[in-house]
């Protein structure tokens, strides 16, 4: 049980396309589950949406901004809360969940542009997605949140 307020962690997602279409989803390497995400990460101090995002997707799929278009931002942010089993342990307990940005961009490369051995890496796996898929992938507590992002960006896929 949680017990104190916790608050949300400002963060970012984006949802890149290839060129026909799919999605960009990354299995985790601290998760045994066979739950697959879109890119997604925190907002440094003193940096923008726009910056993180791009910064994210780079730090874990080694892809560079010259191989991104972005298409779109959500017009609100988004949230999600952990699990009480988790609240308590991720980001050392200092947050309840995320509040995140989210962004619709497009993949220009190749996929021998895509590294996920990245300094840090975060996925074990990736590959490309069915954007009708994502909802049925993810970890069960962010399955609202890709809904909203899916039906934010559908008429832009």
């Amino acid at each position: 049980m949680i017990d104190r307020p916790l608050l949300y962690r400002p963060a970012v997602g984006i949802m890149l396309l290839n060129p026909v279409g799919r999605v960009f989803v990354g299995q985790r390497l601290d998760n045994e589950l066979e739950a697959w995400q879109m890119p997604q990460g925190g907002i440094d101090d003193g940096e923008g949406a726009e910056a993180a995002a791009l910064r994210e997707l780079n730090e874990e799929t080694g892809i560079t901004p010259r191989h991104v278009d972005l298409v779109a931002r959500h017009r609100e942010e988004l949230f999600y809360d952990l699990p009480e089993d988790l609240a308590g342990k991720l980001w050392k307990g200092r947050w309840r969940g995320q509040r995140q940005v989210w962004f619709l961009a497009r993949f220009t490369g190749t996929d021998t542009d895509v590294n996920i051995a990245t300094p840090h890496p975060e996925f074990r796996a990736w590959k490309w997605a069915e954007p009708e898929d994502l909802p049925t992938m993810i970890v069960p507590f962010k399955k609202t949140l890709y809904e909203d992002v899916l039906k934010a960006f559908r008429s832009l896929i």
